[in-house]
């Protein structure tokens, strides 16, 4: 699992991340001088393939809001509000949730409970504010843990992961400083690095601070991406990211040529050795009879196969991420994968279900932190699934044209590719019929305000 997240760590930082990363994804070829090599990586830039569809996928399911079922406590939909006691309401946090799954395969949500210092009853802890919480806990975070079966289901009996703190520094300063927190059921601790010591000359773990908790589990919930086990998670789109870092690598070397392409080489054959003054008002004499001064051009057939290579490689990643919401065969609408036991469902449906389950977990561990019998349900929206591959991809083509990373004339011709607008069709005119159609939009919609 954790072989992945370089990469995508890097395609998800973009140019400047893919740049910084060098040899690790653009390799430096034999013969290719170090400044030759630094000003190939330092004008390369990403085609954000892995992120951009990561983003579209993410806003499927949540471009409706999450809606709450009569069985949530009225308390814990007000702390829903803020549900990570950082201003994120539970609609903003799900999202974030959805897409680290996607892109990394695996997260999860941490159902934390201040330390009440000093409080001593449940009235106190109200007054003071003091109530459960959500933390987003990514995967790169994610240390190890232990499991054991406890009456039939797999249950965590350690969870560790690495957390960052920010302390006071100074008068006005702040230190941010990486800790592990290690969950118990029933208790926890906390180790940070101590100082140098002069007997071993390096940093040891020692143990700060821990303590005990009323609830008696471990308050962690994964979400998956592509679940192969119990906490074991792969991105769904792990393919997406080694084509994308192919077009990296192609595309650096399609500007490398075109750089060559554009700049001609003058060729002079038997001069002699005197000066030679190229340019508009210069003339240049040669009495060689095989004497030859002539610029020598790239033929231009590389470039172009470059370029068709980058456009098919282009169409390969649309076509991978498109697949997440395509369902299968047999089944056309949400309503049919319920009624077949959900077999057929397309990919990201099937996440964001397993998304909604383990919200609702986090829910019920909730409200078990402040003695609520239940926590509820909610729902995501689902209903985005298209029939065919053609479809699925069209879709994230018009998200992207909307975001304004993709032209009109190129989704015109993709569509025209797909076979939803007529082979006839020319984009020209078709242009001219939308300017015409804006006009009368304009002009009715001036006639309703005069009226």
């Amino acid at each position: 699992m954790s072989e992945n997240y370089p990469v995508i760590g890097a395609l998800l930082g973009g140019t400047t991340a893919m740049r910084k990363a060098k040899q690790t994804y653009l390799p430096q070829w034999p013969n290719e001088t170090g400044g030759s090599y630094s000003n190939r990586v330092a004008t390369a830039t990403l085609f954000p393939a892995f992120g951009r569809t990561c983003e579209v996928l993410t806003g499927k399911p949540f471009s409706k809001p999450i809606t709450y079922e009569e069985d949530v406590p009225p308390r814990i939909k007000e702390w829903c509000e803020n549900v990570d006691l950082q201003g994120h309401n539970l609609h903003a946090f799900a999202a974030a949730v959805c897409f680290h799954s996607i892109s990394y395969g695996l997260c999860g949500i941490l159902v934390d409970f201040p330390t009440a210092g000093g409080l001593r009853t449940k009235a106190e802890e109200n007054a003071a504010g003091v109530r459960p919480y959500f933390v987003h806990i990514h995967a790169q975070s994610i240390l190890g843990w232990r499991a054991e079966r406890i009456n039939g289901v797999w249950t965590l009996t350690q969870f560790r992961f690495l957390e960052t703190v920010s302390v006071p520094d100074g008068e006005f300063g702040e230190t941010e400083i990486e800790q592990v927190r290690v969950l118990y059921i029933g208790r926890w601790q906390v180790w940070r690095e101590s100082e140098k010591t002069e007997a071993s000359g390096k940093k040891e773990w020692v143990l700060y601070d821990e303590g005990v908790t009323t609830l008696q589990k471990i308050p962690f919930v994964p979400v998956y991406g592509r679940r192969i086990g119990f906490m074991q998670g792969i991105p769904p789109l792990v393919e997406l990211a080694h084509m994308n870092v192919e077009h990296w690598q192609s595309k650096s070397d399609q500007q490398t040529i075109l750089h060559v392409a554009r700049i001609p080489i003058l060729f002079a054959k038997m001069l002699g050795d005197n000066p030679i003054t190229v340019g508009a008002s210069s003339a240049v004499k040669c009495d060689e009879p095989d004497g030859d001064l002539k610029y020598v051009e790239h033929s231009g057939d590389a470039i172009d196969a470059g370029a068709k290579e980058l456009a098919a490689l282009e169409d390969r990643m649309r076509q991978v991420g498109a697949e997440l919401l395509v369902i299968k065969p047999g089944n056309l609408t949400v309503a049919h994968t319920v009624a077949d036991n959900e077999a057929g469902m397309c990919t990201l449906q099937r996440i964001i279900q397993d998304e909604e389950d383990a919200i609702d977990q986090a829910l019920q561990l909730m409200a078990e932190w402040v003695g609520e019998p239940q926590g509820g349900h909610i729902h995501i929206f689902n209903d985005f699934g298209v029939a065919s591959l053609a479809e699925a991809s069209l879709e994230l083509l018009r998200d992207m044209n909307v975001d304004g990373t993709f032209s009109d004339e190129s989704l015109f011709a993709e569509a025209q590719r797909r076979g939803v607008i007529s082979s006839d069709r020319k984009w020209e005119d078709e242009k001219l019929r939308i300017k015409q159609n804006a006009v009368k939009v304009t002009a009715a919609q001036v006639q309703i305000k005069d009226t």
